[in-house]
């Protein structure tokens, strides 16, 4: 997955910061596995008294609950926290429609993005299979270089077919 979830305006740390405006670290705390609940919470704490040392303290305590709320919403993921990533990052096409949909309420702009990225993809695979296959008789390297296409043709929609219908 692009980097969203560790970039400072990923929805990690957006929830991090709502929480610590509006002094409710349940806001930020579905973000995080079960397991790291307690930590979290914890953290929370400690945060929210250093908060109120003056500014410095107070953006030191922010960017330490941040990291914090991350590196567990990572965990919780089964992947490891590589630090906290700036904002602004390229995430592709793909997550600002997502999000969109979600805000909106309607899935067709992603829906059409998804469908017109899967068969633009689709067409040129087959297309490059269809190619090959016209001088897969000629000799043997023709014939194995349409077989990898073919094949990696089906692997692809295979992959395409599980991650539609793999469950959250």
């Amino acid at each position: 997955m692009p980097p969203h979830c560790d970039s400072l305006d990923g929805p990690v740390v957006v929830a991090a910061r709502r929480a610590l405006r509006e002094n409710d670290v349940d806001l930020v705390a579905p973000y995080v596995h079960a397991d790291g609940e307690q930590e979290l919470r914890q953290a929370f704490e400690l945060a929210s008294k250093a908060r109120v040392a003056g500014a410095d303290a107070r953006q030191v305590a922010d960017r330490w609950f941040f990291e914090t709320a991350v590196r567990l919403h990572r965990a919780g993921e089964g992947a490891s926290f590589t630090g906290l990533k700036p904002a602004g990052l390229d995430v592709g096409p793909v997550i600002p429609v997502a999000e969109h949909s979600v805000e909106s309420g309607s899935p067709d702009e992603l829906v059409d993005l998804l469908c017109r990225i899967v068969g633009e993809q689709a067409g040129r695979r087959h297309a490059r299979a269809m190619r090959l296959k016209e001088n897969a008789t000629q000799d043997l390297p023709a014939a194995r270089e349409y077989v990898n296409a073919l094949l990696g043709l089906q692997v692809w929609a295979h992959g395409i077919y599980k991650q539609a219908v793999a469950g959250g």
